[in-house]
């Protein structure tokens, strides 16, 4: 059997971080096996769904680079389909024409089975000759006796009295489709083998299972997936952050790291903790995936990040900068500015847990003469003002070869020449070149910017002791 997964998003608002890891799960499950992973919007609930939110997905999903196998399905655009297969249950005796009113529904909830049991409608058993002439939905024949049981793979056997099921309505008396019928005719006829979404979805697997054998139609295989939770223990929610895949774009998190942190939220593979994609695709199966719900922890996607950004090609890193770039209104950065912060990635990329933080680690190349110094900053100039930048300048000027081994090494006769520690010159030359303490060792930066450029800067300091 060739593997067929889909995500299939509500076009309600942004792609939430738990539906994103939804979609890692069954794209790493399609790719793992060589199959499809699909994409559909299920945009039935007209008065909700938008272009926008459906734009939203679609950045979301390439950000995170998870790309899907051919165009992306509208469910809407499937109505006349879901249509058809109602009255095909129709016309098998597994669904009934319901005329019950709103009204009708409300007064039985009222009543002592209405409140404890399933919806009983009136008009399950009236024969076709005595409906009346007036507007109807389309209500599935659930089965009153026995037990439905389903076999699911990370949640293991689960089973309901089949007559916990009300008889769900498939179309309504409008002529448009429920959510419940869509999925179950659009899954069915994209071929789809594997459904692996949330464990909020686990009681919605048994009506659809009532669909499926109505229909006579292969049942796929379910993988229930635990929700995600705050670090309280709570569904997560905007209470404990971002809940936004592009919210975290827009943080500075490279998509590489977020693929690798979300897979780890629920799906382990041994105690692997810091892993590539491509690693993350040749390990993945559904055996790996937790019953219990995984904590958002920010901390650790921290320190995952920071690993990615240390360790990932410098192309990887650079397209993940460029898309930081153009979705933060923090930072104005042009061709040559990108160019510049690429030439100085080797020196920039050391515990640096965020995209911003390797980009603040890189004004120093990006600064222009003269510098402007951060406030809290500027105190730090206070140790070379008084006559040792005067003195250090003409003898760094007089390196012969500039290299970080000799620099420091001047530095250091320098400074035992003063009776300080290296510290006490190193720490406030970083100010002196970049305007902040906020950048890479001052030995590095000299390299980065050349001599020419590193004299100016100290000139530029010294000429105004």
């Amino acid at each position: 059997m060739r593997v067929v997964t889909r995500f299939a998003p509500s076009p309600t608002g942004y792609l939430h971080i738990g539906g994103a890891r939804t979609a890692l799960f069954n794209w790493l499950f399609a790719r793992a096996n060589g199959g499809t992973f699909l994409m559909r919007i299920e945009d039935t609930d007209i008065a909700r769904s938008t272009q926008a939110a459906t734009d939203a997905i679609y950045d979301g999903m390439r950000w995170l680079g998870l790309d899907w196998d051919g165009d992306a399905v509208s469910q809407m655009a499937n109505r006349a389909r879901h249509a058809q297969v109602a009255e095909e249950l129709l016309e098998a005796g597994h669904a009934y024409k319901c005329f019950a009113t709103k009204a009708d529904i409300e007064a039985w909830r009222e009543t002592p089975a209405g409140k404890h049991g399933a919806f009983q409608s009136p008009w399950r058993d009236v024969a076709a000759a005595d409906y009346p002439d007036a507007p109807y939905a389309v209500r599935l024949k659930a089965p009153r006796e026995g037990v439905l049981e389903i076999q699911d793979e990370v949640q293991g056997k689960v089973s309901w009295k089949n007559n916990s099921f009300d008889d769900m309505i498939l179309l309504r008396s409008d002529g448009n489709p429920t959510y419940m019928l869509a999925v179950v005719v659009d899954d069915h006829d994209m071929g789809v083998t594997h459904i692996i979404r949330g464990d909020d979805h686990l009681i919605n697997a048994g009506r659809q299972t009532l669909i499926y054998r109505a229909m006579n139609w292969a049942i796929p295989v379910f993988a229930h997936i635990p929700l995600i939770f705050g670090e309280d223990g709570k569904k997560l929610s905007k209470r404990h952050g971002a809940t936004g895949a592009q919210e975290y774009r827009e943080m500075g998190y490279l998509a590489e790291a977020m693929r690798n942190y979300l897979a780890r939220l629920g799906w382990s593979h041994g105690d692997d903790e810091l892993f590539t994609t491509k690693q993350a695709i040749e390990w993945f199966d559904l055996g790996g995936i937790n019953k219990a719900p995984a904590r958002f922890d920010f901390k650790k996607l921290d320190n995952v990040c920071k690993h990615h950004i240390e360790t990932c090609d410098d192309a990887v890193l650079m397209d993940g900068i460029k898309s930081f770039v153009q979705a933060s209104d923090d930072y104005n950065l042009d061709a040559t500015d990108l160019e510049k912060i690429q030439s100085v990635l080797p020196v920039v990329r050391e515990r640096s847990k965020k995209l911003s933080d390797l980009i603040d680690k890189s004004r120093f190349i990006l600064a222009q003469r003269p510098l402007k110094f951060d406030a809290c900053d500027d105190k730090a100039l206070n140790s070379v003002c008084d006559g040792i930048l005067i003195r250090l300048t003409p003898r760094i000027a007089a390196v012969t070869s500039w290299t970080k081994e000799l620099l420091e090494a001047e530095f250091r006769d320098f400074a035992q020449a003063e009776g300080l520690g290296l510290g006490k010159i190193a720490q406030p030359m970083k100010v002196v070149l970049s305007g902040t303490t906020k950048s890479p060792s001052t030995f590095d930066m000299m390299v980065a910017l050349g001599r020419d450029e590193t004299l100016a800067r100290m000139e530029d300091v010294a000429a105004n002791v």
